[in-house]
């Protein structure tokens, strides 16, 4: 197992190949601490970050996403261990984390290890008695905080790698709850936010209340295709192509997007506005609705992905709105969160359409729509990443606009194919061509002889 051949093998399973010699880096990075004797079977994977195209914020409340996987992520590898340790290095970091499998979440741990110790909590008390000790080592060329996913990738690195060294996927607890990979992405989603998923119980989970289209994008994405879901629960319910004369660039803004103290308040807070709405949607209702997005979207058949909101259910929601005194929150920031919400759940029938017909404009006018909304009714921008988008489409882009968490984080242009790399060079100085890639990908498994 080597570096080159991991790195090939990814390729050919749909990486831009112009990421082969950087990935046969990383994959080197992962394995060199591997060099002493081997004790029991070494296990790799590619877990890559996550490009958000359309569905800021409504995938927790029932919305729909349009998404894919990156060409940037984790490379992961690991090996069982016989003592009952978990054993995590983050090679490109320079730092590690040894925990017994056993220990509850911790509040002494912070940063990525306090991700590691919180998979590892969930997944032990979930299958009791499973063999979690191991060895692991990660190294990441995602941009951290960005906005591409890095935690949750980071959530999957290491949950899908004790999965396998612990052979979950036979255990009863797992069959009885998980039939496929969006069950999987699921339930990995339920152990960054906390949730219990089927009878597998949550608990504090990270800290952040996400939803599950990073899982989604990250487990289940498609080789030049975007995916949109739709969730509460999650399913997919449109894969279109990427037209091949479109180029992806991203780039992030400088800023990061952090998930702790008052940025983590203010994400929290966006998933609170949603489930407020949901609590008034509920009122006096005859059976209460799982989601907001299940309570004012008409019946979701086979066309799913073109289903709209039904007025009368708006229309009695934000009379509730208008007539709630809830503390905490005023009713103009609840209708606003209510304008969002409809609007942006919106766009997703319609960006899979433009992206059908290869329709720039119409992306473009959707890209702008997008970004004015997050600005201006989710207020979860920050001049860094408008500033991003504005210049893109000065630059040439045909359609742009910030992505992930906000308050931080990364910005997504579309431009011709034949521009990609000169918009780049001259957009940021981190910008880099993402057609999207594969999604979590085991790449090899070797026993010792």
């Amino acid at each position: 197992m080597t570096g080159a051949t991991l790195a090939a093998f990814l390729v050919e399973r749909g990486l831009d190949p112009r990421e082969l010699a950087s990935k046969v880096a990383l994959f080197d990075l992962v394995l060199s601490p591997f060099a002493l004797p081997r004790r029991g079977g070494l296990h790799a994977w590619w877990v890559p970050g996550r490009l958000e195209v359309l569905g800021k914020h409504t995938d927790y409340a029932g919305g729909r996403t349009l998404v894919c996987a990156v060409p940037r992520g984790f490379a992961v590898v690991a090996r069982p261990r016989a003592d009952g340790e978990l054993h995590v290095v983050d090679t490109r970091r320079g730092q590690d984390v040894t925990r017994a499998t056993s220990s509850p979440i911790s509040a002494s741990y912070g940063g990525w290890r306090h991700y590691v110790d919180v998979v590892a909590s969930r997944l032990a008390r979930n299958f009791p008695g499973a063999p979690l000790g191991a060895d692991i080592v990660i190294a990441s060329d995602l941009p951290r905080a960005s906005g591409m996913s890095s935690s949750s990738a980071l959530v999957i690195a290491i949950a899908g790698a004790l999965t396998r060294v612990g052979a979950l996927d036979r255990r009863t607890e797992w069959q009885e709850n998980i039939a496929g990979p969006r069950d999987v992405a699921g339930y990995f989603a339920c152990i960054e936010n906390g949730m219990s998923f089927g009878s597998l119980s949550g608990d504090s989970g990270v800290g952040t209340h996400g939803g599950s289209e990073d899982h989604a994008a990250i487990l289940t994405g498609v080789p030049g295709h975007l995916t949109a879901f739709a969730f509460v629960p999650m399913r997919a319910i449109a894969i279109v192509p990427v037209p091949d004369r479109w180029r992806f660039v991203l780039s992030p803004c400088g800023v990061p997007a952090q998930k702790t103290g008052a940025a983590r308040d203010a994400y929290n807070r966006l998933a609170g506005g949603t489930q407020v709405l949901l609590d008034l949607c509920n009122t006096g209702a005859r059976a209460a609705a799982p989601s907001l997005g299940a309570a004012l979207l008409k019946s979701r058949t086979k066309t799913e992905d073109s289903a709209a909101t039904a007025p009368d259910a708006v229309d009695r929601l934000r009379a509730l709105v208008r007539a709630s005194t809830i503390p905490g929150w005023s009713r103009d920031a609840l209708e606003k969160r209510l304008d969002h919400f409809i609007d942006e759940d919106a766009r997703i029938p319609e960006g899979v359409d433009a992206f059908r017909h290869a329709d720039e404009e119409r992306i473009g006018r959707l890209a702008e729509g997008s970004q004015a909304d997050a600005e201006t009714l989710l207020g979860n921008q920050i001049p860094e990443t408008s500033a991003l988008v504005r210049t893109a489409r000065e630059l040439g882009a045909f359609a742009s606009s910030s992505f992930g968490a906000g308050f931080g984080g990364s910005v997504w242009a579309l431009v011709e194919q034949d521009r990609a790399e000169a918009f780049a060079r001259r957009w940021h100085a981190d910008a880099f061509i993402a057609p999207p890639g594969p999604p979590v990908v085991e790449l090899s498994a070797t026993r010792t002889r």
